[in-house]
């Protein structure tokens, strides 16, 4: 019984603050590392670039393709950040 309530306790005070600071640092890493927002902004830029000629037309093309799919991947992980069924996997 005794052992019980301190293995109770251990795991209140210990164990799950732990949890949810690493939790919470693996949810703000993949909210860094898979941004949207820049991503979009990526897009923007790569399409101003081509337009004043800065990019040849292949280059363009190249740069969308790579930026949209790094796009659908950040978008899949936000969804997933947001119904909460992200696992971390090695």
């Amino acid at each position: 019984m005794l052992f019980t309530v301190f293995a109770i306790i251990i795991d209140d005070l210990l164990f799950r603050p732990f949890v949810t600071l690493v939790e919470t640092l693996h949810t703000l890493a993949l909210d860094e590392l898979y941004d949207i927002d820049a991503l979009e902004d990526e897009l923007k830029e790569n399409r101003l670039l081509y337009e004043l000629g800065e990019r040849s037309e292949t280059e363009y093309e190249r740069r969308k393709a790579d930026i949209e799919a790094d796009l659908e991947i950040a978008r899949e992980v936000h969804e997933e950040l947001m119904s909460g069924r992200v696992e971390v996997r090695s």
